[in-house]
């Protein structure tokens, strides 16, 4: 530990004696420092022991050592010590007063003692307790690597907590907590999740000191990593602040767990190559060949009906390049599959494919449900963003049927179409079910559909603009009415050789046959089509 007044005092070479503040003498002393300044307050820093001779001070004035007193207190001083025998033969009454109404520990120290043997002591204190930091910081390093090679981050966080005497938690990409020593600190770890996302939006290095809710722990975080967004973080729990050789523990443990972290990363990046061969394997038809690649790594995945999910960002028509925030949207929903499936024990298969992310996940499993809430999120903030005036890319998501090996493409195709839709619609999510669920008519709203409807109706909106006849209307109840001449003409209240007349001048005007059902589909559909906007 630091040197304190205490250890000056009982240190026998340098006989001092205390004359007030005895309560106070356990305060560290971060250096001695001499100064016969009447105001040395400017050229302290707190924490000092300042020595003194009162060579030019009216030690002897009750009111002017009260003044002085109370600025060295103010300034952080911790002690003052009095040399007597020089200017004078005792310490002034006046100043012994003084000290004692302030709380200052005064010390004297007497003639044959020189301020530079006190000033020594202080330093060979100071560079010991450093001294012994510094050792402790590495014996705590040789522990804590020693448990990751042997134990692993688990290993790790049990060391770290005992070296700091608190508590150590592992944080993924996601902010959840993956490891936590003591077993009792994952509670507290899990209420800064929070804050850990704040942490994981900051570029790497990052760190901040928090307080966890309805706890007095002095807790610090750490992002680890060395890309732009950090993929994990460590939290410490203390009572109080980290001296030294814990401080040393704690940075010790940053490095490790980034380096775990990065090998981490290159084995993902291998596994991410092997899930790439087999989601070609899966799309070319050859399930069996894939189930061999993947093995043990996702072969549990192959064995049961799961979801193709496609997702890419739209931009904005300010923003149609291929940017960092593509990337980062699309990294971002990978972290939250992989994290989601990781606490599960699901096998998932997540892909980067060029500005697309494709992903493989259990039916009716984690990953699948944590990418629906993720975009439902998004979806929720979208009023937010677009209040702000952001023009910024987003994420759009497709997912497929569930389906099993032998029906991946198809799978691919419906996960494509879903997103196809979702990017029509504005939306950040569509499921396939969704479309067969539903009707097709929004899918009317799509601008080419529209430019083909227009097109095809054109000529009768002209003939009808003349004034001689209602064919769009004409054509449109009989339509409704499934060609039945009876029903439509009273629909319209016109006769039914009005009616038969008009379809003539339909079929002559669009030189098409009403009796060919495509004819009739298209436009029945270019009808709907026009009517929606």
């Amino acid at each position: 530990m630091p040197p304190t007044l205490a250890s000056l005092v009982h240190h026998s070479a340098l006989k001092l004696t205390v004359r007030a503040g005895e309560d106070r003498l356990d305060v560290p002393v971060r250096w001695a420092h001499v100064s016969e300044l009447a105001d040395p307050v400017p050229y302290m820093e707190g924490g000092e022991l300042l020595l003194i001779t009162a060579l030019k001070l009216d030690a002897d004035n009750p009111e002017a050592m009260r003044r002085y007193v109370k600025r060295l207190v103010g300034a952080g001083v911790v002690g003052l010590g009095f040399a007597i025998g020089v200017n004078y033969e005792d310490i002034p009454e006046a100043l012994v007063e003084a000290a004692e109404q302030e709380g200052l520990p005064l010390l004297e120290v007497p003639r044959r003692t020189p301020f530079l043997a006190i000033s020594k002591a202080v330093s060979a204190a100071i560079a010991a307790d450093q001294y012994r930091a510094v050792t402790a910081g590495f014996a705590a390093q040789r522990e804590l690597t020693r448990q990751t090679l042997t134990a692993g981050p688990e290993g790790l966080l049990a060391a770290l907590a005992a070296q700091v005497d608190g508590w150590a938690a592992l944080y993924d990409a996601s902010g959840a907590v993956v490891a936590a020593a003591p077993e009792w600190a994952g509670r507290r770890a899990a209420r800064l999740t929070t804050e850990v996302e704040r942490l994981r939006d900051r570029p790497a290095p990052a760190s901040a000191v928090v307080a966890v809710p309805d706890n007095e722990d002095r807790v610090e975080l750490h992002s680890l990593g060395t890309g732009r967004r950090p993929r994990a973080a460590l939290a410490v729990g203390t009572a109080a602040a980290l001296g030294t050789a814990e401080r040393y523990a704690v940075h010790s443990a940053i490095a490790l767990l980034t380096l775990t972290t990065e090998r981490s990363r290159s084995l993902y990046a291998a596994e991410q190559r092997i899930g790439a061969a087999v989601l070609r394997m899966l799309l070319a038809g050859e399930p069996d060949h894939a189930r061999a690649v993947a093995g043990d790594l996702y072969g549990g995945l192959l064995d049961a009906p799961f979801r193709v999910i496609v997702a890419e960002v739209a931009s904005g028509p300010a923003a149609r390049s291929h940017t960092e925030a593509d990337a980062d949207a699309l990294g971002e929903l990978a972290e939250v599959v992989e994290s989601a499936a990781a606490r599960s024990g699901e096998s998932v298969l997540v892909v980067p494919d060029g500005d697309r992310l494709v992903v493989l996940a259990a039916d009716g499993g984690a990953a699948v449900a944590a990418c629906v809430a993720h975009a439902a999120a998004l979806e929720a903030a979208r009023p937010v963003r677009e209040q702000a005036g952001g023009d910024e890319q987003e994420l759009v998501v497709g997912l497929s049927a569930p389906v099993g090996p032998i029906a991946a493409t198809a799978a691919y195709k419906q996960a494509e179409q879903a997103l196809s839709v979702a990017r029509r619609r504005g939306r950040v999510c569509v499921e396939h079910e969704q479309l067969a669920a539903g009707s097709v008519l929004p899918l009317l709203a799509d601008d080419a559909v529209k430019a083909f409807a227009d097109g095809l109706l054109r000529a009768l909106h002209e003939h009808d603009a003349t004034g001689r006849g209602d064919l769009v209307a004409s054509l449109r109840a009989w339509l409704s009415r499934h060609g039945q001449w009876d029903a439509a003409a009273a629909d319209l209240g016109v006769h039914r050789h009005t009616l038969r007349y008009r379809m003539r001048r339909v079929e002559e005007i669009l030189g098409r046959s009403l009796d060919d059902p495509d004819v009739r589909m298209e436009l029945w559909l270019a009808l709907k089509a026009t009517s929606a906007e």
